[in-house]
């Protein structure tokens, strides 16, 4: 019996689908330009309305009456006349009008339609007219509904009352820049309309015979060939989740099998890759650490200590082993932004000025854009980044509050911040045990997370 090779069926699939591609490219090619042309008019209509939006004012249309009597007004006719040149300027536009939302969800009504008398063509009973106060119901065209927002345009063509049409909308603003109205413009696209029928029923039999012609060349790949490859696809994703250990089974002599095995020795290589270099940057980091930490004395150790009551803490509040490994490891490194902050402004006796305030407070942005090239994860890089937001939002360099803060960091937080206040300063001398913990009582629910304080208050006895 004869045996194709994988290769040999992956050439066969290739001028299969180069035959069925060539058959495809004037169709889409065509598509393609009529799509670029539908993109441009829908871009052309926001302007238009955007434009018309801007030029309309919003106390004059508000001082419209809602009724059929409306027309007469003054405001009325200043709108109108204004809507009139804009089409004027534009003779595409077919229909320009403006509307305002009501009580009742979805339904509009009609504000100035500058041609609502039935000699325009509008009055007769396939276009009926729009006047003042006349009710229309928005809620079927969701692009018209965003009119209130901004600028839009629907994104298919719409059949209403008036026939088959594209329209741009744009909300009218009053002079506190709240949207009061909207104008809508609209374009006939009768032609389009049955060019893209037309091709959407050529899609429909080009597809219809794609799938055919799919399901004939599928039944052409063995089982022997579809079934590995579903291994190798599942192997691949397995990779990316950062899985190294995965391994693909797959028997046999053929080129698959092969590549099976390939795929095998390349993710083993690279988890004992990633081993070395995570080991590698890990220890790298840390000495970084200790030589910022021997640049001044009074926080020799700072890291240790942090790392320490970080783990008490967690502990406490009962989290996973591996989490609280995590939380110690990002705990050694959590001021290893400080690295790029001068040693003058670090060690400084004085007052810091505000500016050198502002250079302190991005030391951890500069930690995770240090410790972001290493496969760790988003949790554990939070921890760096918000060690020093505070509970009430104050904090930075995002600002965060309450239950926005990882829950990590705000261990990180309380333990930093005692240790900080239990050692040596080159500015102050190290506070007393009983002082500091009235600090971080103090702070409770401002500064700190209440839960973490009350914690680690539960374990500081017995250290």
């Amino acid at each position: 019996m004869l045996r194709l090779s994988f290769q040999v069926k992956i050439t066969l699939v290739i001028i299969f689908s180069m035959l069925f591609a060539g058959a495809l490219s004037n169709l889409l090619i065509y598509k393609f330009s009529l799509e670029s042309q539908f993109n441009e008019l829908r871009s052309k209509l926001m302007i238009i309305a955007q434009t018309a939006g801007l030029l309309i004012d919003a106390d004059t249309l508000l001082g419209v009456p809602l009724s059929h009597q409306g027309t007469n007004s003054e405001a009325y006719k200043v709108i109108a006349q204004k809507l009139k040149k804009i089409r004027e300027v534009n003779p595409q536009i077919k229909y320009i009008y403006t509307m305002a939302r009501t009580q009742e969800e979805g339904i509009w009504q009609f504000i100035v339609d500058p041609e609502p008398e039935p000699q325009a063509g509008r009055g007769n009973k396939d276009n009926p007219t729009s006047y003042p106060g006349d009710r229309y119901d928005a809620s079927r065209f969701p692009e018209m509904l965003k009119a209130f927002h901004g600028p839009s345009a629907d994104t298919k063509l719409e059949i209403d009352e008036w026939g088959v049409t594209l329209s741009g909308y744009a909300p009218v603003r009053d002079s506190a820049g709240e949207a009061v109205a909207m104008v809508g413009v609209d374009v006939t696209a009768d032609n389009v309309y049955l060019t893209q029928k037309a091709v959407h029923r050529r899609a429909f039999l080009v597809m219809l015979l794609g799938i055919i012609t799919s399901i004939a060349l599928g039944m052409l790949i063995s089982r022997r060939v579809t079934g590995p490859l579903k291994k190798l696809v599942e192997g691949t994703r397995s990779v990316a989740r950062g899985n190294l250990n995965y391994a693909v089974a797959v028997e046999g002599s053929d080129e698959l099998s092969e590549l099976a095995a390939s795929f095998n020795q390349m993710s083993k290589s690279l988890y004992e890759s990633r081993k070395k270099i995570m080991s590698y940057f890990y220890d790298v980091v840390q000495s970084m650490v200790r030589i910022l930490e021997a640049r001044d004395h009074y926080t020799r150790g700072h890291s240790e200590m942090v790392a320490q009551y970080s783990e008490m803490i967690a502990l406490k509040m009962g989290f996973p082993k591996e989490k609280i490994e995590e939380l110690k490891e990002m705990a050694l490194l959590h001021d290893i932004g400080k690295l790029g902050i001068k040693e003058s402004i670090l060690n400084k006796r004085e007052k810091l000025t505000e500016e050198e305030w502002g250079i302190i407070r991005k030391h951890p942005i500069i930690g995770e854009d240090i410790l972001k090239p290493i496969l760790i994860t988003e949790e554990m890089l939070a921890m760096v980044r918000s060690h020093h937001e505070r509970y009430d939002g104050k904090g930075y360099p995002d600002a965060l509050g309450q239950e926005k803060i990882n829950i990590f960091a705000a261990i990180l937080s309380v333990a930093d911040a005692y240790d900080a206040m239990t050692s040596c300063r080159a500015y102050r001398e190290a506070m007393a045990k009983a002082d500091a913990i009235e600090e971080l009582k103090k702070n409770s629910g401002t500064q700190f997370n209440p839960k973490v304080v009350q914690a680690f208050l539960e374990v500081i006895d017995g250290v």
